[in-house]
């Protein structure tokens, strides 16, 4: 066990992708204090777990974890099962309450309650990043989250871009980083059930309506036809080749 973390060869794994990525992109430097934003996912767990580790190539960091309750848990149920087990696992952590999932789900805007909720949600993050003296912000998204971006930015962004793995904001007083970029969704997932990771119900209402969500079942269907297709989609943003995409383009 380390800090609580089976070290099984998974755990190995994940560890080794997650400092190359780190190191890679210059994400972390010593005496770093980084928030870590937790949703109560999967892969935010897996995330906070693997930076609370020892490192073996990354300066010594501290982090914060961050969960903001966006108010559809009336009961208190998941936050009550999230607070204990990073209470448990001896983190520092902030629950931060909050009436973001209703309003954003409001009569005024329901025809885009994801955008409003992502808007107001990173406002608040920002805003105890800044009270706990972090300036490096940690997401828990992994190389499936980048891919289905790039998809989901040219279906309805109209623009080729996405997630990348260190994003400097506020002309670089922060850095939004995202050190599981290299791993894929399934080994996260499978390390998770390894740990034994609580399982929280996502009450968001237009969870499995999502445009993310669409893109995520059309990537499953291509891949019944071609096992390879997120691996090619991954490695295009690797070969980008300008010379072949016109710079002006006409008509509607």
């Amino acid at each position: 066990m380390e800090n609580g973390v089976k070290k099984t060869k998974l755990f190995l794994h994940l560890k080794k992708w997650l400092e190359r990525a780190v190191m890679d992109y210059g994400m972390i430097s010593s005496g770093d204090k980084v928030l870590v934003g937790v949703s109560g996912g999967m892969d935010s767990m897996t995330l906070l777990s693997l930076l609370n580790t020892p490192m073996i190539y990354l300066p010594p960091f501290s982090v914060v974890a961050v969960h903001i309750d966006l108010g559809f848990d009336l009961q208190n149920v998941g936050v009550g099962v999230l607070a204990r087990w990073l209470k448990e696992g001896g983190y520092e952590f902030v629950i931060d309450r909050s009436d973001i999932g209703p309003l954003s789900h409001s009569d005024y805007n329901r025809k885009n309650p994801c955008f409003l909720c992502s808007r107001l949600r990173r406002k608040r993050i920002f805003e105890i990043a800044e009270q706990h003296g972090c300036t490096k912000i940690a997401f828990a998204h992994h190389r499936d989250d980048i891919i289905e971006t790039l998809l989901i930015n040219i279906f309805y962004g109209r623009e080729i871009s996405t997630m990348v793995p260190d994003q400097p904001i506020f002309g670089g007083k922060l850095h939004i980083i995202r050190p599981l970029a290299y791993m894929k969704e399934e080994l996260v997932k499978k390390f998770a059930a390894e740990q034994g990771f609580p399982v929280i119900d996502e009450l968001c209402p237009t969870s499995l309506a999502s445009r993310r969500r669409y893109i995520k079942e059309l990537l499953a269907k291509l891949a019944e036809e071609n096992p390879g297709v997120k691996e090619n989609i991954w490695k295009s943003m690797g070969h980008v080749k300008t010379d072949y995409l016109p710079a002006k383009l006409g008509g509607k």
